[in-house]
């Protein structure tokens, strides 16, 4: 029954993760209660999987290293360009997916996720480009960072879950 649970909960978080790309690319907003519900699925995946994949201090400082240097680059970003340059749902969006990931998992995501960020945003200004044969301003281009931070989890859930439900079952 727990093996059904943990499966049913991370379906539910890759849901929730996507809802969460979606709704930040529209909006530029992602959800505290969407984000509370992916904190919330990983403390439940790692409960019914016994912690096969995160012990509760994994949980912990992957949350800390995830939320934490966000915030970091946040606070220091915020300072040199006198506005907001990363949303706190981010910061508590990596923070919930270091509950997921653990302290190794989560750097991967925060590295794929910012690469995946970078990809976006020339895209978007080649997008730009096309239309107007003018390069965009890149200290003005604006782009949502959930969806590649959302790419970026993905990405590191896929690699630290790769033996997901096999291990359940043996």
């Amino acid at each position: 029954m727990l093996e059904i649970i943990a499966l049913l909960s991370l379906i539910g978080a890759l849901i929730v993760l996507s809802l969460l790309a979606i709704i930040d690319l529209k909006t530029y907003l992602l959800p505290n209660k969407l984000v509370f519900t992916f904190f919330c699925l990983g403390i439940l995946f790692h409960l019914c999987t016994d912690f096969n994949n995160a012990s509760p201090i994994d949980m912990a400082l992957g949350a800390l290293i995830g939320s934490g240097s966000l915030y970091s680059i946040r606070f220091i970003a915020n300072r040199i360009y006198k506005t907001d340059t990363l949303g706190l749902g981010d910061v508590k969006l990596m923070g919930a997916a270091g509950v997921w990931l653990g302290p190794y998992f989560i750097l991967m995501a925060l590295t794929a996720g910012a690469l995946a960020g970078i990809i976006h945003g020339l895209a978007l200004a080649i997008l730009i480009w096309l239309k107007t044969k003018s390069w965009p301003n890149f200290n003005h281009l604006s782009l949502p960072a959930g969806p590649g931070f959302a790419a970026g989890i993905l990405i590191a859930s896929c690699i630290m879950l790769k033996n997901f439900p096999k291990e359940l079952l043996s």
